[in-house]
C-alpha cells in the first residue's frame, strides 16, 4: 500500500507530517555546487568544490584580517544626511533610516585599527549591504580620516573597496569624494606609507575611478567583477559584443590593471608579504 493517499486534489501529506526546513542552513553557489552555511564560514566564505568566493562584508573581512578578529573601529558614529531632501522612489532620509536598521550599520564603509601578523595596520573595508557600497559624503571622510590616521601613526592602509560606485542621493557631494580621497592618497604616498587596494566583487564606478585603482600595489578575489559602468551599459553603448569574462578580475589582471589575484584563504599572509616588499624589509 502507497505511504501516500491521492485525491481529487493531488497528493496529500497531513500537517503534522510535513518536515519544515529551516532557512540559511545550505548555499548553492552559482555553479551549483552546495555547501552547509557553517562550513562556508569555516573555509572564509569560499565554495570549496569551485572556489567560489561568496560576497562579504566588513565584519567577516576583519575577522579574517586582525589577529585574534581584535581590533579598535574608527569614526564609528559618523552618519550620512540628506542635505539635498533628495526624493526618488521613497525620501532618502528614510532610506538611510531603514538600511541602518536592517543591516545595523552606519554607513557603507566601517574604518579599524589593529594586529595584523604582529604588525598594525589600518583596514578600510565597504560594505555592499548598505545602499550597495555606495560612495557617499560619509563614505569619502571616513576613507580620508582613516589615511590620515596611516599617516600620522606610519601604519599601512589597506582599502577593501565593494561598491556599486557613487550614491546617486548625494549628487554632487558624492562625486567630490573622488578627488577628496585621491588626494589623500597622493599624502600618503608622500609620507612613504604603504597602501594596497583589495578589489572585490563589485568594484565599480566611481570607486574604481578613485582610491580602488590607486594602491601601490593593486589586488583582487577571483572572479570579482571590477570596472567602471557595468558590462551591460558597455555593451549597449558601444553596440558591440563583449569579450569572454568581460571585467572580471582575470580580464583585468590579464590587461594590466591589477598586479596580482589572491584567494581569500591568501589574503592575510599576502598583504603583509606586499607591505613588507614595500618598505624592502626581510621577508625570509
Amino acid at each position: 500500500m502507497a505511504w501516500f493517499k491521492r485525491t481529487a486534489k493531488g497528493i496529500q501529506t497531513p500537517t503534522e507530517e510535513k518536515m519544515d526546513v529551516p532557512k540559511g542552513l545550505w548555499y548553492k553557489s552559482p555553479t551549483g555546487k552546495i555547501i552547509d552555511q557553517d562550513e562556508l564560514a569555516k573555509n572564509l566564505w569560499v565554495s570549496p568544490e569551485d572556489e567560489f568566493h561568496v560576497r562579504i562584508g566588513s565584519k567577516e573581512y576583519f575577522e579574517i584580517l586582525f589577529d585574534y578578529n581584535q581590533f579598535k573601529e574608527l569614526d564609528a558614529n559618523i552618519t550620512s544626511k540628506d542635505t539635498l531632501k533628495f526624493v526618488d522612489t521613497k525620501k532618502y532620509s528614510d532610506r538611510l533610516k531603514e538600511v541602518m536598521d536592517k543591516t545595523k550599520l552606519k554607513d557603507a564603509v566601517r574604518t579599524a585599527v589593529g594586529k595584523s601578523k604582529g604588525k598594525d595596520l589600518v583596514v578600510c573595508c565597504m560594505d555592499f549591504a548598505f545602499i550597495g557600497g555606495s560612495m557617499g559624503a560619509v563614505v569619502g571622510e571616513k576613507i580620508s580620516r582613516g589615511i590620515d590616521y596611516s599617516i600620522k601613526n606610519k601604519v599601512p592602509f589597506v582599502m577593501i573597496s565593494k561598491s556599486g560606485g557613487a550614491r546617486m542621493m548625494e549628487a554632487a557631494y558624492s562625486l567630490m569624494q573622488l578627488a577628496k580621497t585621491s588626494a589623500k592618497l597622493a599624502q600618503l604616498a608622500e609620507a612613504k606609507v604603504p597602501y594596497i587596494s583589495l578589489c572585490t566583487d563589485p568594484t565599480t564606478g566611481g570607486t574604481t575611478a578613485s582610491y580602488a585603482m590607486l594602491g601601490d600595489i593593486n589586488i583582487a578575489e577571483p572572479g570579482a567583477l571590477i570596472g567602471f559602468a557595468g558590462p551591460r551599459v558597455v555593451k549597449d553603448t558601444t553596440g558591440k559584443d563583449l569579450p569572454e569574462g568581460f571585467q572580471t578580475a582575470e580580464f583585468v589582471l590579464e590587461h594590466g590593471f591589477l598586479d596580482f589575484i589572491t584567494p581569500r584563504k591568501e589574503l592575510k599572509d599576502k598583504i603583509n608579504l606586499y607591505i613588507d616588499l614595500i618598505l624592502n624589509q626581510d621577508i625570509r
